[in-house]
């Protein structure tokens, strides 16, 4: 409950700050919108030229695509600041602020900013998956939304838990932007069937760096059945395993941690 009440207050205050400056809010909300529908354009263009991609019809990348945006948008709105640990917070001793006060240095971090313009993203991904959901007719059940929704909870957890593994590498580096976002940008690969891809980039986003199961292996689900066992729990297994590893590392971070020297 005090988790929760910090959580509103913090953002109510970052709301007020929006407020200041809405163009702003809304160029970002627009870039993402905008940046979504150019990599649908490009995979229209794909599809006008072959049949299928590896077996895949165009409804059904459309979908995985789509399922790739939720859990990704979500993350990308609550824990937007992990970035600023890895790029300049801890790099510039700013970090002390978060040991001085009464409240966990991770969770301070996480609800300290929020990326609003991160919305878009996650309308998109939610229009695309109606969308390509229609075209399809598939079966709407009670099991199949409520398997949905975990498999989004438990993709963003994913996402985050990497990020802050990747952040509290700063802790011993000072800087660890660069390492964070090659990690991130290995995300854009499970935005498509694993199955285009080779062995080696299979096994490495499936296990290693495993965004596939934030939305191929539970997408694949939806839309060809399959074993939900490996499908979504194997997605809740590696987002939990991921979760208590990152949360270590930070952990370790913290204690290695020296603030800013001259």
């Amino acid at each position: 409950m005090r988790f929760l009440r910090l959580y509103k207050t913090f953002v109510k205050q970052y709301f007020k700050q929006l407020m200041e400056y809405r163009v702003d809010f809304l160029t970002g909300a627009m870039s993402f919108l905008v940046n979504q529908i150019t990599n649908i354009l490009f995979i229209s263009i794909i599809f006008s030229n072959i049949p299928n991609l590896a077996g895949w019809s165009y409804n059904e990348i459309i979908f995985i695509y789509g399922f790739s945006l939720l859990p990704k948008g979500i993350d990308h709105f609550t824990t937007d600041n992990l970035w600023k640990v890895a790029y300049f917070i801890v790099r510039k001793g700013d970090f002390d602020k978060y040991l001085t006060r009464p409240i966990n240095p991770l969770v301070h971090v996480i609800i300290e900013n929020f990326q609003f313009d991160a919305l878009g993203e996650f309308i998109t991904g939610i229009v695309l998956v109606v969308y390509a959901s229609v075209k399809m007719s598939l079966r709407l059940t009670f099991v199949n939304m409520l398997l949905f929704i975990i498999a989004v909870i438990f993709g963003t957890f994913i996402f985050t838990s990497i990020k802050i593994a990747c952040a509290a590498i700063a802790f011993w580096v000072k800087r660890s932007g660069s390492i964070l976002q090659v990690f991130y940008m290995s995300s854009d690969f499970a935005r498509y069937p694993v199955t285009i891809y080779n062995k080696a980039v299979r096994y490495i986003i499936s296990y290693i760096v495993p965004f596939a199961f934030t939305s191929f292996y539970p997408a694949s689900y939806f839309l060809r059945g399959g074993n939900a066992l490996y499908c979504i729990g194997g997605t809740v297994a590696i987002s939990m395993i991921f979760m208590v590893i990152s949360v270590w590392i930070w952990n370790r971070g913290i204690s290695a941690y020296e603030s800013a020297g001259s």
